[in-house]
C-alpha cells in the first residue's frame, strides 16, 4: 500500500512540473496591436489607400486587438484601421458584415459579437483599406 502511495505522490509531483514548466513557456510578454501588425506586416511595403474591397476574393480576415482588421486577398494584406470603434477590437470577436453587393468598402461598418455567447459588443466604422504587398523582387543583372 505504501509503494502505491508514494507511486501515486511521485506521478502527481511530475504532473505537476510539466504543467509549471508550460506555465512558465507560455509567460513570454504579450505584444500589442501595434506590434502585432508591426510583425504581420515586417516584409511588406504598402500601397495607395482603396476605399473598397472584393469580399468574394478576401481569404481570412485576423483582427488586432484595439489597432486593426487585415483581410488577406491572396498574397495581399488590406489593413484596415477603422476611423471609429477601433479601441472595440478583440481577436476573440467575431466580424459581422452586412454588404449590399460584393464589395466591404470605408463608408461601412462592422458588427462585433462575442465569440462565446454570440452577444453583440459593438461595431466599428471603416476607413480606407491600406495594401501590403511583398515587394517585387529584383532580377539578377546578366
Amino acid at each position: 500500500m505504501i509503494r502505491t502511495g508514494h507511486k501515486l505522490a511521485l506521478a502527481c509531483a511530475g504532473a505537476l512540473a510539466i504543467l509549471a514548466g508550460a506555465a512558465v513557456a507560455d509567460a513570454k510578454p504579450k505584444l500589442t496591436g501595434e506590434q502585432q501588425l508591426t510583425e504581420m506586416l515586417k516584409d511588406r511595403v504598402p500601397g495607395k489607400p482603396v476605399d473598397c474591397i472584393d469580399m468574394p476574393m478576401v481569404g481570412s480576415s485576423t483582427v488586432i486587438d484595439k489597432t486593426a482588421i487585415v483581410y488577406q486577398s491572396g498574397s495581399t494584406y488590406y489593413v484596415q484601421r477603422p476611423r471609429i470603434g477601433a479601441e472595440s477590437l478583440d481577436s476573440d470577436d467575431v466580424l459581422v458584415t452586412r454588404l449590399t453587393g460584393s464589395q466591404l468598402c470605408s463608408i461601412d461598418t462592422v458588427q462585433l459579437h462575442d465569440r462565446s455567447s454570440g452577444f453583440w459588443r459593438g461595431f466599428v466604422g471603416l476607413d480606407k483599406f491600406v495594401p501590403y504587398t511583398r515587394p517585387a523582387k529584383a532580377s539578377a543583372p546578366k
